[in-house]
């Protein structure tokens, strides 16, 4: 594989399983340096990072909660301390709270904290990231094909906060478009991880409704991260990418 992101810092939060990892690993794979963002287990960060390291690239792991603002911009602040530069910002990170709007045990501190994760703390990060990062600079959002297709009930909240940061890459590309800084989210579909197992009791109702039939592999949605990264990507920008499988066909 040619190393088409050599010399180049990557930040990938949310990186120490699922997607996150796939997607270091992948762009570690391209040639980047990788740092990762991590909340609860620093064994299996510190596992990641070993492997991005055995790709011969530069590799380290921080600790930061995304849901609170400040950790958000102080990442990007200490990833660039420690690597002396940030070209790539792919935002990772979210966690996902199922509930119907007339349920009536919801909890509300649980739907702030949603929307603190997916939405609020990914806003600090890009506008402390664009105080470091040079022209033609990346930063990729992963978002949920549910933003433009909810399909089943139970979602809407988690589908606010994934349409709000749709419209938010949106307008920062435009905000950021005379810089040559390309803004671009990734809308995932249903992707095989252990919290979302392609092998659960539900899982062949939910891969029915993709015109694929199945999960997809993390790699294969980290593919999509790693194209929106890559030099030749240059011209693309504000834009939707679905990797779904046809969910949204």
């Amino acid at each position: 594989m040619s190393k088409v992101l050599e010399g180049k810092v990557a930040l990938v939060t949310g990186g120490s399983r699922g997607l996150g990892a796939a997607t270091a690993r992948r762009l570690a794979e391209d040639g980047a340096h990788v740092a990762i963002s991590y909340h609860a287990s620093a064994e299996r960060a510190d596992a990641v990072v070993e492997l991005l390291r055995a790709s011969g690239v530069r590799a380290a792991a921080f600790r930061a909660d995304q849901g609170q603002p400040d950790d958000a911009a102080t990442l990007i602040r200490d990833v660039v301390e420690e690597f002396g530069r940030l070209d790539i910002l792919v935002n990772n990170a979210a966690i996902t709270v199922m509930a119907p709007i007339d349920a009536p045990d919801t909890d509300a501190a649980e739907l702030d904290r949603q929307h603190a994760v997916n939405y609020t703390g990914i806003v600090a990060g890009i506008r402390e990231a664009i105080k470091h990062m040079g022209d033609g600079g990346r930063i990729i959002n992963v978002g949920s094909g549910v933003a433009t297709r909810v399909g089943s009930p139970g979602m809407t909240d988690y589908t606010a906060t994934k349409a709000a940061l749709a419209g938010y890459t949106r307008g920062a590309a435009r905000d950021l478009g005379h810089r040559g800084i390309t803004v671009n989210i990734v809308q995932a579909g249903l992707i095989d991880t252990e919290m979302n197992p392609a092998d659960s009791e539900h899982a062949p109702m939910f891969a029915a409704t993709t015109a694929l039939g199945r999960y997809a592999r993390p790699e294969e949605v980290a593919a999509g991260v790693a194209f929106l990264a890559r030099p030749d990507s240059t011209y693309v920008t504000g834009t939707v990418l679905d990797v779904d499988g046809g969910y949204s066909a």
